[in-house]
């Protein structure tokens, strides 16, 4: 039988050495280098170039259930299937 623990990736990591005392206190905020730089730091999700319209729709259950047992990205998959059905 498999053993159930997992191997922290960063132990496996033979090009990853630990920070000493000396790197950790030379760490700064990101928002400090930004300003440093002249910059303004971003913030958040890049903005979409095609954003999404939040929206509440009522459909039958075996269609709900179709697209989920899919998978992941089941309501994308609803979205195609109505851009094909606008199109046509």
């Amino acid at each position: 039988m498999a053993s159930s623990t997992k191997t922290d990736a960063y132990k496996q990591d033979v090009d990853t050495a630990e920070l000493t005392v000396e790197e950790s206190n030379k760490l700064r905020a990101g928002k400090d280098v930004f300003a440093e730089l002249g910059m303004k730091a971003p913030r958040g999700r890049p903005k979409s170039a095609n954003p999404k319209t939040p929206v509440t729709i009522r459909l039958d259950a075996d269609i709900v259930e179709h697209f989920k047992a899919t998978g992941k990205g089941w309501q994308t998959r609803i979205n195609d299937v109505l851009h094909k059905a606008m199109t046509e």
